[in-house]
């Protein structure tokens, strides 16, 4: 009896309606089975689910789906990061406002989620633009204000002057806006931030306890962004002038060796030194030039070092000797004080600025063997170890030690210290933009910058207005949201009309998941404290540094805010690689995006699945192809033809099912065999680092012995047996991965229950045992023969076989046998000489 023609999208619908109306996927709050929360990094409202997220979700689905049927109590939830730059940027340009744009695409793209089957708590469903989600955020944020954690202060920021707003430094690449590709152009704002430098030490320290469950490639990338240096603070009193500059250091041992002072041109001293000098005007151009700049293109080694004469000098503490101060644009007030003590001899960057501008230049560490350097000498600055030469009492110390030396005796006349400085600066969460969750801070002429009482939260963003065509913010020309009164002294006052930065909604959203139909808190404390940490999270390596970083930071936040969180959001990291095609990773602008909603249509949600984890290991890139998709369509009609025409002789079976060895004729301990070394293997690469690839290839293996031994096993009760046991182990095991054939066929044999909800199968050791074993055999490296001998051979024996085999003892004529090595169970190498 036939099952008839497999038509994926037919049995899909009908398993996918079967598991909703079970709630098969519904987590409880809590539960005493060990807990695994596994999450993909949720998506923006964009209207469409791409191929990039097909990989991604369709990792996450097949760990939660396994870690199920291990027996976990599994949290895999799915929601919508749905404020932000995208999805105003695209609301505005179809003439709809950004909410019902952002609604209308949640929509569909959920529809499309389901339709790939994945196994998501869709009861926890979360968007990040709903009033029950910011106003915990808003919460928070008071918190922070009330802790100094949140602040508010003037400061150049980058400004992209097509999304008119500020962006994070994290968010300029290569000098232009990460959404919109315009060029960033600094502007003087006052804008809101949050002290993540508070927290650099421990963001810090607290990456090796990700190691191991984290690629080494991210944490490199967060200590190299937090960027913590160990060095001095000295102070350089300028010359006819009260006021001094103090510079940080690393190279406190190049002291005696520095001839001018580098400024940036945001440093608070430049307008002071500049007033009343011929400068004056030459300096105010310069730094209007330099401010316009990136930050992260005025930081590149191959920028063209420029400057100007203040017309002022500082005096070199050590020395004594006058050094000009110039203002220059490789000088960033981001980083230690924003002045640098220059020592062209010891530094390339002041090397090349000082041939410029024909500044003196002075050798203060020699190496340690060989003539000393001499300035005339260098064709570029001297940045190796070795000894101080022409630096007073220092002079002949090692450069390391000379370091502290320094430090300390300049300490004592207190203008230095030892200190540690980040490449971390705080965090600006303002953005001049309509669609985010409103910040909760009132602004008023008698009491100042006051938060919003907690009793009217939530601030919520007003849906009647309307966006502009440029993309500025309405909300500062409505006045209905922005007159308000003061909740400290009664009298009028303002709301603030920034919004926040997208990444806060993403930096706490897995906690909310643990709780998400909470009204009277942000989080229920047993749940959260049952669920977090997310045990493996999923997502681009893009996110690296910007999302990974904040939220490592908020966690932290939260918990010193008194929640019962732990000190990490995700204990495992999975950065999945792009998927490509043609060469060039998917993307409308170079016309190479396949749909998913095609890829269904065509093939089935199975198909779709089984190829993107197929095709590469996941944290490779994958090449798209059209004839691998083919190819994962044809396994999976050849997987159902097999059932169809072994189905009489199936019967319900759970995977690996109990035989008895002793009574298994060979050809059905091989199958046995085989099915248990899946199953073995399967398990093995289901866990981190996560081998998909390999679980489908070992499946299609399986299926393959089974093709070859059906016709001699179905003739006998024990072969039959022998053939349900395998069928039901490459369902089982293969229903994580295309979960709707499987419970097709898996009913269709006849099991009354759901195979994704059946225990998963462990190998039997017995069963991997192999009555003859296949030996190797080379001469000097060389293959020269195979031995089949019996598994429980002794060394000698092997070696006996090996010596004594026909085609080895050809290559050993007129040859005398020096070593013979035995590799138990997989070779032998005979040496001769």
């Amino acid at each position: 009896m036939g099952i008839g023609k497999y038509e994926p999208q037919t049995i899909e619908q009908k398993w996918q309606d079967e598991w909703r109306e079970r709630r098969l996927f519904a987590a409880e709050s809590t539960s005493d089975k060990p807990k695994y929360y596994v999450l993909e990094m949720f998506p923006y409202p964009s209207g469409k689910i791409h191929m990039g997220h097909v990989r991604n979700y369709s990792i996450g689905d097949v760990v939660a789906r396994y870690k199920r049927m291990r027996g976990f109590h599994v949290l895999h939830p799915m929601g919508w990061d749905a404020f932000g730059l995208p999805a105003e940027n695209a609301a505005i340009k179809h003439g709809i406002h950004p909410a019902k744009w952002t609604f209308a695409n949640i929509d569909e793209m959920r529809a499309q989620l389901q339709r790939m089957g994945y196994s998501y708590d869709w009861e926890r469903e979360l968007a990040t633009c709903t009033p029950e989600y910011y106003k915990w955020e808003q919460l928070f944020f008071i918190s922070m204000m009330e802790k100094g954690l949140a602040y508010r202060r003037k400061s150049p920021q980058n400004w992209c002057p097509d999304c008119h707003t500020v962006l994070a430094n994290e968010q300029v690449e290569d000098g232009k806006c990460w959404r919109c590709d315009a060029v960033v152009e600094q502007k003087e704002l006052e804008q809101w931030f949050l002290r993540i430098t508070d927290y650099a030490e421990e963001l810090l320290a607290d990456l090796d306890k990700l190691a191991g469950g984290w690629p080494e490639r991210v944490l490199t990338m967060q200590r190299n962004w937090i960027g913590r240096s160990h060095g001095s603070e000295i102070t350089f009193q300028i010359e006819g002038l009260a006021e001094s500059i103090t510079v940080f250091t690393t190279r406190p041992d190049t002291l005696f060796g520095a001839t001018f002072m580098s400024l940036a041109a945001e440093h608070p001293l430049v307008k002071r030194l500049a007033e009343g000098t011929s400068e004056q005007d030459k300096i105010k151009e310069f730094v209007h030039k330099v401010v316009s700049l990136d930050r992260i293109q005025r930081a590149a080694d191959d920028l063209e070092k420029e400057g100007v004469f203040t017309g002022r000098y500082c005096l070199n503490p050590v020395t004594g000797a006058r050094m000009p101060i110039y203002v220059a644009n490789f000088v960033l007030m981001g980083y230690g004080t924003g002045a640098v003590m220059a020592v062209p001899a010891h530094d390339q960057r002041d090397f090349e600025f000082a041939r410029k501008y024909d500044l003196p230049m002075k050798v203060v560490i020699s190496p340690a063997e060989g003539e000393p350097l001499k300035v005339e000498d260098l064709t570029e600055a001297y940045t190796a170890p070795g000894v101080l030469v022409d630096s007073g009492e220092f002079t002949g110390l090692p450069n390391e030690e000379a370091k502290a030396k320094i430090t300390d005796r300049l300490a004592e006349r207190s203008i230095a210290k030892k200190t540690v400085n980040y490449r971390l600066r705080d965090w600006n969460v303002s953005r001049q933009r309509y669609w985010g969750a409103p910040i909760p801070a009132i602004y008023c002429a008698t009491c100042g910058v006051v938060p919003v009482p907690e009793s009217d939260l939530p601030v919520i963003l007003p849906l009647e207005v309307k966006t502009r065509e440029d993309g500025r913010s309405p909300l500062p020309d409505f006045q209905e949201f922005v007159h308000t009164w003061c909740p400290k002294c009664g009298g009028p006052a303002r709301r603030e009309t920034d919004t926040f930065d997208t990444f806060m909604e993403s930096s706490w959203y897995y906690a909310r998941y643990t709780s998400t139909h909470s009204t009277d808190a942000a989080f229920d404390d047993a749940a959260l404290k049952y669920w977090l940490p997310v045990d493996q999270y999923i997502g681009g390596i893009e996110h690296a540094i910007l999302h990974l970083l904040y939220s490592r930071f908020f966690i932290k936040v939260l918990r010193d805010m008194g929640y019962p969180v732990p000190d990490e959001p995700f204990a495992s990291l999975l950065t999945q690689g792009m998927v490509i095609k043609d060469g060039a990773k998917m993307s409308k602008s170079k016309g190479n995006v396949v749909d998913p909603g095609d890829m269904i249509g065509r093939y089935g949600a199975d198909t779709t699945r089984l190829f993107i984890l197929f095709a590469a290991p996941p944290e490779k890139e994958l090449e798209w192809s059209d004839q691998g998709v083919e190819g994962a369509s044809r396994f999976l009609g050849r997987l159902w033809r097999l059932v169809e025409e072994l189905l009489p002789d199936l019967s319900a079976s759970g995977a690996c099912a109990d035989l008895d060895p002793a009574t298994l004729s060979p050809r059905t301990k091989d199958l046995r065999r085989k099915e248990h070394e899946t199953v073995q293997r399967v398990t093995r690469d289901l866990e981190p680092p996560f081998q998909f690839n390999t679980v489908i290839a070992a499946v299609m293996e399986l299926v393959n012995e089974l093709y070859h031994a059906k016709d001699e096993l179905r003739a006998t009760d024990q072969g039959k047996a022998a053939l349900s046991s395998a069928v039901a182990t490459v369902l089982t095991v293969l229903s994580p991965v295309a979960p709707h054939i499987c419970e097709e066929l898996w009913r269709t044999i006849g099991n009354a229950g759901l195979v994704c909800a059946e225990p998963w199968p462990t190998w039997d050791e017995t069963a991997l045992a192999r009555d003859e074993i296949t030996v190797v055999v080379q001469v000097n490296g060389k293959l020269r023969g195979k031995l089949v001998v019996p598994a429980d051979s002794s060394e000698d024996a092997v070696r006996q076989a090996a010596l004594g085999d026909e085609n080895v003892v050809r290559h050993l004529e007129g040859k005398t046998v020096r070593k013979v090595v035995v590799v138990p169970g997989k070779l032998v190498n005979i040496v001769v000489g």
